[in-house]
């Protein structure tokens, strides 16, 4: 009797070995034929998977972003019921800064997406709707906090959100080690401190 193939499974490895290849070499050596290589797998396989290149980095650009949901899932789960909003929004910061493996690896997967979403049209468009989306969910809870009196009334949202999220741009520092990982944090706490006065 055949084995039966996962088909989920199979891509998510794909993906896995994709965030390896950026990871160890470099954007510029992400092709199909080495991913496939790293995947153990021929490339024909692989092509059963993904009919291109754009398709398999899509595809572990939306695997990254929901690993990311799981462990922001994770560290809110630890903070128990009803977390303050500046907890909520330390633990969604972190998580989007490469402080460690898994966080890493998705990052470097986010910036080799980008770089691809620069010179391809669907790329673009779906980076874009993820990165509205994402941007959406921060702004929300800056608004929630606002509603619940956690931060000044005379903040504005819009504003306050870009600001949160331009603390995720400490990722190339951080990654070439201009600053360390308590660094990072202490000024994502400061700020976090300044918002909710």
């Amino acid at each position: 009797m055949p084995k039966q193939v996962d088909h989920r499974d199979r891509r998510e490895t794909i993906a896995r070995a994709l965030w390896r290849v950026v990871e160890r070499r470099g954007v510029s050596q992400l092709t199909m034929r080495v991913v496939a290589q790293e995947a153990g797998i021929s490339l024909g396989q692989l092509q059963h998977y993904f009919a291109s290149r754009s398709a398999m980095l899509s595809f572990a650009m939306d695997f990254a972003s929901e690993q990311t949901s799981l462990r922001v899932g994770q560290g809110l789960t630890r903070l128990g019921d009803r977390p303050h909003p500046r907890d909520v929004l330390r633990v969604t910061l972190a998580e989007m800064l490469p402080l460690h493996a898994d966080a890493r690896a998705t990052s470097r997967m986010s910036a080799a997406y980008v770089l691809e979403a620069l010179h391809d049209e669907a790329v673009r468009e779906q980076a874009r709707r993820g990165l509205v989306r994402g941007r959406a969910l921060v702004e929300e809870l800056v608004r929630q906090a606002i509603a619940d009196g956690h931060i000044g009334p005379d903040r504005d949202p819009a504003t306050e959100t870009n600001l949160l999220l331009a603390l995720t741009g400490l990722t190339p520092l951080l990654e070439l080690g201009v600053i360390e990982p308590g660094d990072a944090l202490t000024a994502i706490d400061a700020h976090l401190e300044r918002l909710f006065r």
